[in-house]
């Protein structure tokens, strides 16, 4: 694909009944902030850095933590901000720069 940084952006809803909903998002969550790539932790979804097949690892990772956490269903939803020639930075996108 490329060799530069991406952004991917996931979320990832459990459909679950019981009330550990927050627990499983936390599995995800703790998988991105152990994979070792550059991330921030929004109230709707995580967006990553990174070169694209570690960040498409780190969210099949992420999924597979919120399968092992107990949730038999889920819907996720995942954005890509890709460029061929240059990085993409999460600092370009901040309204405070």
């Amino acid at each position: 694909m490329t060799d530069k940084n991406i952004q991917l952006a996931i979320q990832v809803v459990p459909l679950t009944r019981d009330d550990k909903v927050y627990e499983k998002i936390d599995a995800a969550i703790e998988v991105i902030q152990n994979s070792g790539v550059e991330y921030v932790i929004t109230p709707m979804e995580t967006v990553m850095k990174g070169p694209y097949d570690k960040l498409q690892e780190v969210a099949r990772a992420a999924q597979q933590a919120v399968i092992d956490a107990g949730c038999e269903e889920m819907l996720v939803n995942i954005k890509m901000h890709i460029r061929t020639k240059s990085d993409v930075t999460m600092e370009e996108k901040r309204l405070d720069r």
